[in-house]
């Protein structure tokens, strides 16, 4: 009976006036000014930072700071990772009251203590680029430091106002929220999982030089197709790419290439490596919610669909289509990893009060240096020659340049029937039928430091929709790096800044 009710909250200050003046007539009523979370950069840290909103019943347990009026807890992202740490512990009062219950005299007091401060990776400056840059596109674009894993931007787009669920969500805000086919409520850089397409050719690339299927020089022959018993198993190019070496395969994204890679090492192998450069798996990111993604293999198909492997997933698994499937935060991980060629970081977003890393260096990912040299020169290779997948979208400054992976990943199936005629163009089908666009990438290329994915959901080409916005986002991140460290004469080398439009 000594909890106060709450009558109403969020009054304007016109209302609180109005109540006061009448506050004689009003016995039993108390008014009070409180304190509230403020979400000054609203969207942009919506998924990242989360929000705060009323205590739900279930949450009610011992801890009397829940009952009071107004009370908030997180709900998501690291106001609800870290509440604890942020909530603080109440305190408490021994009071005298008389037979009316009016409070005579406090017999002892036990203060509370205040939450902890938390400290998070994000680059604010760099966030908000980010979350303008993906602009009205349904996605993500995640940035990473290659050494640390530190997260620097994480875009999740479309976005909502956290403010709302704090101040109190109307029901017309939380149905359109609901309701919404873009999904603004899902972070989709942890919770959003899609087939990786071609982003995941390294991963492929990398099980066969290490388990000696391939020489380093090996080089295959693309006619546009590959039979498999009654089934064609077709190269994004019609007719095919000729002779094509390892290098070359990466730079054009070769599909008949990495059939063969994936027929001779198999779809286990395959996983095995995935596995060390953070897919098929949570990657130990603190925050909650992280979804795993999945790299199959036998046994999984086995136990999860009980049925046996087919030798035509096995070519399918080796492009990142078919069962696989990963966040893009899990994808922004393999690019730091596949980056630095040392570690396998893993991707926080608080950080040390101190600012100095308390973490040691991360597993080593055991992987020959002569294997990973191949691949970043295939990445090097797709946005730095001419006939490379993302060449368009290069980074052309001098010192500046990044590595990186287009990928389109197919959400439906082509029939037969549908290639003997005409395929509808992606912007020819609705919208929940086009491709996805993915793109990864890393920059400087001679000294690694930062690591990003772009996924726009149902964007179409890689190249076209997802490598311009994150060259643009990465020429950011090194903008910004320069002009903090004052370095004039790098900053004069970098291109106008572009949001896109």
């Amino acid at each position: 009976k000594f909890v106060p009710i709450m009558v109403v909250e969020n009054l304007s200050w016109q209302e609180f006036a109005r109540v006061n003046f009448h506050s004689p007539d009003l016995p039993g009523v108390l008014l009070d000014v409180g304190e509230t979370r403020d979400y000054p950069f609203g969207p942009d840290f919506a998924h990242s930072v989360g929000y705060v909103a009323a205590v739900a019943p279930q949450e009610l347990g011992d801890d009397p700071l829940l009952e009071l009026p107004g009370f908030r807890t997180g709900k998501s992202g690291v106001e609800r990772a870290f509440d604890l740490s942020l909530r603080g512990k109440a305190g408490d009062s021994r009071v005298e009251v008389n037979a009316y219950g009016r409070v005579i005299r406090e017999l002892a007091r036990r203060e509370g203590q205040a939450g902890e401060d938390l400290y998070v990776t994000v680059d604010a400056e760099l966030q908000r680029f980010a979350t303008e840059r993906m602009g009205v596109e349904s996605g993500a674009a995640v940035v990473l430091d290659v050494n640390t894993g530190d997260v620097l931007a994480m875009a999740s787009t479309p976005g909502f106002d956290p403010n709302w669920f704090n101040e109190g969500i109307a029901g017309e805000q939380w149905t359109q929220l609901n309701s919404d086919k873009l999904k603004p409520l899902t972070n989709k850089a942890t919770q959003g999982q899609y087939p990786p397409g071609s982003t995941f050719k390294m991963m492929t690339a990398l099980a066969a030089l290490e388990a000696g299927a391939i020489p380093l020089d090996h080089r295959e022959l693309c006619l546009g197709q590959v039979q498999l018993g009654n089934y064609t198993y077709h190269c994004w190019k019609k007719g095919g790419h000729g002779w094509i070496d390892f290098t070359t395969s990466l730079e054009q994204s070769c599909d008949v290439y990495f059939y063969d890679l994936a027929r001779r090492v198999g779809p286990d192998k395959i996983a095995d490596m995935a596995a060390r450069f953070g897919l098929g798996r949570p990657t130990g990111f603190d925050l909650q919610g992280e979804r795993a993604g999945l790299v199959p293999t036998r046994d999984w198909k086995s136990a999860a669909l009980g049925e046996a492997w087919q030798a035509g997933e096995t070519l399918v698994n080796g492009i990142g289509q078919g069962f696989v499937l990963a966040t893009p935060l899990q994808l922004a991980v393999m690019t730091a990893r596949i980056a630095n060629g040392r570690f396998a970081v893993v991707p926080r977003i608080l950080r040390p009060p101190t600012g100095k890393d308390d973490r040691g260096p991360g597993e080593r990912l055991g992987v020959r240096a002569a294997s990973l040299d191949m691949v970043r020169d295939g990445m090097k290779a797709v946005t730095n020659r001419p006939r490379g997948t993302a060449y368009g979208a290069r980074i052309a400054a001098a010192g500046l340049e990044m590595a990186g992976k287009t990928g389109t990943s197919q959400v439906r199936r082509i029939s037969l029937r549908e290639r003997s005629t005409r395929v509808l163009k992606n912007e020819e089908r609705p919208w929940e039928d086009r491709d996805h666009a993915l793109f990864v990438a890393y920059a400087p290329v001679n000294k690694p430091r930062y690591a990003i994915c772009v996924v726009v959901e149902h964007g179409g080409n890689g190249s076209k929709a997802a490598a311009p916005v994150a060259r643009d986002i990465l020429i950011e991140a090194q903008r910004l790096e320069a002009a903090r460290q004052g370095l004039s004469g790098r900053t004069a080398a970098l291109p106008p800044r572009d949001t896109g439009g």
